[in-house]
């Protein structure tokens, strides 16, 4: 393959990334960023629009007075609306600043759909299981326009999926096999999309409407304090100097901005933009540049706390345990996804000889320390949720916090306009996962009438024979698959409606199952062919997208061996163990991560022959799986490769200085 540019793309001067660039790249791989640029009335239309849609929320979370139901019909409303305002319907409009026609009758009728459960809620609630004509056109029309709001703000994907289950429910006499059931009239349909709790107005929209929507609101204001920078700052100060500092600091900020942002693709264009031109400068490689960049910011949503939200679906759909549970039993999986990736850098960073950033380029720790406070607000969110707060309690306690910690210096003080600017900026971001999550509702109630789920669990489960580990690889492809183009939140609903239920029909701990499909689904954003991360930081490094996904996926190896090895060993999941099988699990457990890192780079402390890259991916998957046997086998070996190492290294020297002697 030719190692050719992405002109389109290619910044002019490979060291820096105008905020222009950084929004035309954003435009092209992330759907939520292809929206209208209004002035005047319009703007302040939309502005207005979106503060009211904050101030509703907070109204609602503090309050906890509104019908679920309401609730939900008032938060869709809102987001179609604005979806309609804001989102173009073609990619040619994009950056336009006049309102089609046909853009504000679909934002007022998404406000009637909004309106219509509230105005109506007595007499449905006491006609439940009828629906008059009203609300079947009312129900229909707002499923129509879900399904093209999502079209708009997510992209063709996850439309297409949704639209697919539809027709499975009406054509379900037609289907071939197993996938056969007695089908629903479009009456039916309507019934269960719009007017019960299982479909729209489900499970998904009731977490975007509670707790995503406060947890992106808080991420708003944090980015109003300028803590995105801090994190770029805070990184270079303390891994600059390291063997290959530019490529480290990228894989601290990254994870730490990833778990708050919940968007792989805006995550590398914003933390890209700093990283990628200093490791190039450096002279990592431009296709490695941008996949370590898309492999760390996809990996943030990885990370606890926060999880790109997601770990708050995890709760509802899991049921029976708590928010504090999963972010715990993802923490160790997530600190090996990043040993992972931060070994392969060094080793890279080793094998051609590079260094750290120039003293001249670090700032001092001292003046970055000073700036510490900025970290308060993520704290205290895990102190809050550890202390026994209910996950809106935390947040928003969290968003006060945020905005009182910023008082603390000036230029980080959040004043009257920043503050507005975060309301609206929390709502516009909770767009695109409104409706996402609204449009994976319609898949929910599908699966949940048809009975589609326990279908395609029992036709994976079939056709692996009941063996579990081709019950894994089966689910693996079906999670990334399901996953490619999709959002976190949308992505998570998805895989854990279809591909889990096969897991734990073969008594894989429901916990483990969720966790397993949502590494899966995340890492599609770095999988080729379709991994838009991936793609966006091709754009930033002016690489060749396909090479920078490979390298992606070849930097992000922990995420396709980790999930089988927590599956297998819940250990790693803090699942019935103790702190001596923790501590011993971890440490074998980077010690693979250091063997395998070594395989794929084809260096250690000297480059690995190609049978010691065997030996070693060998060792390291036997020390990262927890089981007393292969971790026995696994160090051996790992001691063994490492004495040659050593061995031939000193040999090496030994004939330089014969050599120069």
């Amino acid at each position: 393959m030719s190692d050719h540019k992405n002109p389109e793309l290619e910044n002019k001067n490979n060291e820096q990334f105008s905020e222009q660039d950084q929004k035309d790249l954003l435009a092209k791989y992330d759907p939520d960023a292809r929206t209208k640029q209004y002035k005047g009335i319009l703007n302040w239309v939309v502005f207005i629009g979106l503060i009211a849609f904050s101030v509703f929320q907070i109204y609602a979370s503090i309050t906890q007075s509104i019908p679920r139901q309401t609730l939900l019909s008032i938060h869709l409303g809102f987001a179609l609306s604005l979806v309609f305002l804001l989102f173009p319907a073609s990619k040619k409009k994009i950056g336009h600043n006049k309102l089609a026609w046909y853009d504000g009758v679909l934002a007022l009728v998404s406000i009637w759909v909004g309106a219509y459960y509230p105005l109506n809620e007595d007499r449905i609630v006491n006609t439940i299981g009828s629906i008059s004509p009203m609300d079947f056109w009312t129900g229909l029309i707002a499923i129509l326009l879900v399904l093209e709001a999502t079209r708009r703000a997510v992209g063709l994907p996850i439309m297409i999926i949704a639209m697919s289950f539809i027709g499975y429910a009406y054509f379900g006499p037609y289907m071939p096999g197993f996938l056969r059931h007695r089908g629903q009239d479009l009456e039916s349909i309507v019934n269960t999309l719009f007017i019960s709790s299982e479909g729209i107005f489900g499970t998904p929209l009731y977490v975007s409407a509670t707790f995503i929507f406060l947890f992106l609101l808080f991420g708003a204001f944090l980015v109003k304090t300028g803590i995105g920078q801090y994190f770029n700052d805070l990184a270079v100060a303390f891994a600059g100097k390291a063997v290959g500092g530019p490529a480290k600091v990228a894989i601290f900020s990254s994870a730490m901005q990833g778990t708050i942002s919940g968007s792989s693709v805006a995550n590398v264009v914003t933390s890209g933009s700093f990283t990628i031109p200093m490791m190039k400068r450096l002279g990592y490689r431009k296709e490695f540049a941008g996949g370590v960049e898309a492999a760390a910011s996809t990996g943030g949503q990885l990370m606890p706390p926060i999880m790109g939200a997601a770990a708050f679906l995890m709760v509802e759909f899991i049921g029976g345990v708590t928010y504090w549970e999963i972010a715990k039993a993802a923490a160790i999986p997530a600190v090996l996804y990043f040993a992972g990736i931060w070994i392969i850098t060094h080793f890279e960073a080793k094998r051609i000889g590079l260094t750290g950033l120039p003293d001249s380029e670090i700032p001092k720790k001292s003046v970055v320390l000073k700036k510490i406070y900025l970290l308060t607000p993520i704290f205290a969110v895990i102190f809050l949720l550890l202390d026994g707060n209910s996950i809106i309690r935390a947040a928003l306690y969290s968003i006060v916090i945020t905005i009182l910690v910023s008082m603390i210096r000036k230029d980080t003080r959040i004043n009257i306009r920043k503050f507005f600017d975060g309301l609206a900026d929390g709502a516009r971001t909770a767009l695109s996962v409104a409706v996402a999550t609204a449009c994976a509702g319609i898949i929910v109630g599908v699966v949940t009438r048809t009975g589609l789920g326990l279908k395609l669990a029992n036709g994976i489960v079939e056709l692996s024979g009941g063996i579990l580990l081709l019950t894994l690889f089966f689910t693996m492809f079906a999670a990334i698959i399901l996953g490619m183009g999709s959002p976190t939140t949308a992505n998570y609903v998805i895989t854990a409606t279809i591909a889990a239920p096969a897991l734990i029909l073969l008594d894989v701990p429901p916990l483990a199952a969720h966790l397993f499909v949502f590494y899966f689904g995340i890492v599609a954003d770095i999988t080729p062919p379709v991994a838009l991360a991936a793609f966006a930081a091709s754009g930033v490094s002016g690489g060749e997208p396909i090479r920078t996904g490979v390298n992606a996926a070849k930097l992000a190896i922990g995420a396709f061996i980790i999930p089988y090895m927590f599956v297998l060993s819940p250990q790693l999941l803090l699942i019935d163990t103790n702190v001596f099988e923790i501590s011993i699990s971890v440490v074998t457990a980077l010690a693979g991560m250091t063997a395998i890192g070594a395989a794929v780079i084809g260096y250690w402390y000297r480059p690995v022959h190609p049978i010691e890259r065997i030996l070693a991916l060998a060792a390291g998957i036997m020390l990262v799986y927890p089981e007393g046997i292969t971790d026995i086998l696994g160090a051996a070996l790992f001691v063994g490769l490492l004495v040659l190492q050593f061995v031939w290294k000193r040999k090496d020297k030994d004939k330089l200085q014969t050599a120069s002697a």
